[in-house]
C-alpha cells in the first residue's frame, strides 16, 4: 500500500469517526439534558444544594471556633509581628556568617 493511499484511508476514516463520534456525543448530551430538566432530578439537586449548604455553615462555625481570637465585631484579628517569632530586623533567620 502506497503512503497516498494510506495517508487517505487515515483521513476518511478519521472523518467518519468524528462524524460518528460527534453524533454520538448529541445523543448522550441530548439525554443528559433530558434527566436534567426531569423535575425529580431538579428537586433532588436543590435539596442537596440545601444540605452542602449548611454542612458548610457548620464547618465554618466550627473551624472558627476552634481557631478562635475573635475580635469586637466577631471576625478574627490578624497576628502581629510581635505575637509571632519572626525577627523584627527584616529576616527570617538567624544572621548568615
Amino acid at each position: 500500500m502506497s503512503k497516498l493511499t494510506m495517508l487517505t484511508a487515515a483521513a476518511a476514516g478519521y472523518v467518519l469517526g468524528a462524524r460518528a463520534g460527534r453524533e454520538r456525543y448529541e445523543q448522550i448530551a441530548a439525554g443528559a439534558r433530558s434527566v436534567a430538566r426531569n423535575p425529580k432530578v431538579q428537586s433532588a439537586r436543590k435539596q442537596t444544594q440545601a444540605v452542602a449548604a449548611e454542612k458548610a455553615k457548620q464547618a465554618a462555625s466550627t473551624v472558627s471556633d476552634k481557631v478562635g481570637h475573635h475580635d469586637s465585631t466577631g471576625g478574627t484579628h490578624a497576628t502581629t509581628a510581635s505575637e509571632t517569632s519572626v525577627p523584627q530586623n527584616g529576616t527570617s533567620g538567624p544572621p548568615l556568617s
